[in-house]
């Protein structure tokens, strides 16, 4: 599948603060939003996060099929889709059952990560360099 590059920030962005939220008990308990803790955060901390989750879900995102994808919607797949893809992605190391984990769990965050890409905006709209 071909993102742009808008969608995939979007997509890592969307991932890394929600791994953020599992990671934080205040922002698990509601003390703190996830907007609050992820502006509070450095730009290290902030690249750390999304340099592991992009670790993990780029070669998926790329190794997801071609799609056709509707202006205003976002790229649909389903969860054999994902979980083929995830698969593809792997290392042969560990044994079957943490595979088995890691591919149930790779497949949840690309879910998450394809919630947050922005509907596809329709050629005709996208302003952009004009050529001569």
């Amino acid at each position: 599948m071909h993102f742009t590059e808008y969608e995939l920030t979007a997509a890592l962005t969307g991932s890394a603060k929600q791994v953020l939220a599992a990671q934080r008990r205040d922002v698990r308990r509601g003390r703190v939003d996830i907007e609050d803790a992820w502006d509070q955060m450095d730009r290290y901390a902030r690249f750390t996060v999304l340099d592991a989750v992009g670790g993990q879900l780029l070669p998926v995102l790329g190794a997801l099929p071609d799609v056709e994808v509707i202006p205003g919607t976002r790229p649909a797949f389903t969860d054999q889709q994902i979980a083929t893809a995830v698969e593809q992605c792997l290392e042969e190391s560990g044994g079957r059952l943490r595979r088995k984990a890691t591919v149930l769990a790779r497949t949840a965050m690309v879910r998450t990560a394809l919630l947050h890409v922005p509907p596809r905006r329709s050629p005709e709209t996208t302003t952009g360099p004009s050529s001569p």
